[in-house]
């Protein structure tokens, strides 16, 4: 499909820079296609009364690690400002990271990470350029290893915020609560499933006593999520592989629930993204431990997943992309820029919808 498709005009100040407190007093656009009233306005406290008792709730709690660095390359006597994103660990001492400005960077550069030097509390974090890719990608090859580069990076890093946030303020020690759910457990991400951000213990606690249940897969969220498609046509677009896991737990209790009739809530676009990755063409899911590159757009065929909370996306990015193909391309036209009129803030910090599907055929 052209990718010019999934444009809109978004006004820059709907874009929100902080999350609103606390975390369930956000917006909630609720989106039946086809339906009678096909947008209602509500809240995301209101989610209890909006989804039938039994259905099952699926969250993805992965930990966003604090992947932002700032640094100083050091290559003889001269010196430049680098900052870097951590992408992905390779072993106990090797990180892929997006560093900018990359074209001031070779293989063999040191990089002294921190404030003002090489050292913090818990030693140094000095790193070596081992490769260079395209668009800023490098191979950082640090001097400590193990628990303590963990312990280091956590203590010098910030939280990786999106560019659309990082462009116009930086990352602070609020973020590092704000830009985490607060069920966050499996450390790997370098970017939050933003639509857990809105649950807090009490939302969850008024969900389970309507009856529904909760349930956690992990899917470690790359930077890829908040790049837009520059393709001109979807299907020349590459994704990037991300790591997830579905327990064989899971998937049984799951598929039970499907069984009897409930529906399968899918918290975010990552996953729904590890559960339709999951699943088998019989609509049945089955464990999973492994790497997905899935993406979806208008004409996929949904396998497990009924219903979907999300945050509002950017344009022509892959999220809405797969809005799209779960809703229906003009549905979700008209869902935005019902959102717009009535002001609604939007991506990470956002406030957010739940969709249901359009007719399948």
């Amino acid at each position: 499909m052209r990718t010019d498709l999934f444009d809109f005009e978004l006004p820059e100040d709907l874009i929100a820079l902080r999350p609103v407190h606390p975390r369930d007093a956000a917006r909630l656009l609720v989106v039946k296609p086809g339906a009678a009233e096909t947008f209602a306005d509500k809240m995301i406290t209101d989610l209890p009364s909006l989804i039938a008792p039994g259905d099952a709730l699926v969250f993805n709690d992965t930990r966003v690690i604090p992947a932002a660095l700032k640094g100083v390359r050091v290559r003889g006597e001269a010196t430049a400002q680098i900052s870097a994103n951590l992408i992905e660990r390779l072993d106990d001492h090797r990180w892929e990271a997006l560093a900018k400005p990359g074209k001031r960077l070779e293989p063999g550069d040191r990089i002294r990470f921190g404030d003002g030097g090489n050292t913090c509390a818990l030693g140094s974090l000095d790193a070596t350029v081992e490769a260079k890719g395209d668009g800023g990608v490098v191979t950082l090859a640090f001097d400590l290893s193990g628990p303590a580069l963990h312990d280091a990076i956590e203590a010098m890093g910030a939280m990786p915020l999106p560019p659309y946030i990082a462009a116009r303020r930086a990352a602070d020690d609020q973020d590092r609560k704000d830009y985490q759910t607060t069920f966050a457990k499996e450390e790997g991400a370098v970017a939050a499933p933003t639509a857990g951000l809105h649950f807090t213990g009490a939302l969850i606690k008024a969900l389970e006593a309507r009856g529904n249940i909760c349930f956690f897969v992990t899917l470690h969220v790359g930077p890829g999520t908040f790049l837009p498609v520059r393709a001109e046509d979807t299907e020349q677009h590459e994704m990037h592989a991300e790591h997830g896991v579905v327990s064989t737990d899971v998937a049984f209790a799951l598929n039970a629930i499907k069984a009897r009739g409930n529906r399968i809530v899918a918290v975010g676009t990552t996953s729904l993204r590890l559960l339709e990755s999951a699943a088998d063409e019989f609509g049945t899911l089955k464990p999973f431990a492994g790497e997905t590159d899935i993406f979806i757009t208008p004409g996929y065929q949904f396998r497990f997943v009924d219903r979907l909370l999300t945050n509002f996306h950017l344009p022509r990015s892959t999220l809405f992309m797969l809005v799209a193909a779960f809703s229906g391309l003009e549905t979700m036209k008209q869902a935005y820029a019902h959102a717009i009129e009535e002001r609604y803030r939007f991506y990470s910090y956002g406030d957010a919808c739940l969709l249901s599907p359009a007719e399948r055929l």
